[in-house]
């Protein structure tokens, strides 16, 4: 996995864990979402674009923008990290 998307991954890790204010269905949902960046690229699909991960990624910024504005920094680096390696 690139280093700046595990890093990114990590700074999101560290602020639900710095107990953000969040609903548990808010925070399950993150939750998923990082689990699926985890094992998209574990299993190297990075070469094979996958529209929906980009699109949860998406949905998880449009989700938190207004209330969750370090979260959502966080998630927009995770896409730009995404976009960079083509996904």
């Amino acid at each position: 996995m690139p280093e700046r998307l595990q890093q990114h991954l990590q700074q999101l890790r560290e602020q639900l864990a710095e107990d953000t204010p969040l609903d548990a269905d808010d925070r399950a949902a993150l939750l998923e979402l990082m689990q699926q960046i985890d094992l998209k690229l574990a299993r190297e699909l990075a070469s094979a674009p996958d529209a929906t991960l980009v699109d949860g990624v998406n949905l998880a910024v449009e989700s938190f923008e207004s209330q969750h504005p370090t979260l959502t920094g966080t998630l927009r680096n995770i896409l730009q990290s995404l976009a960079n390696m083509g996904i």
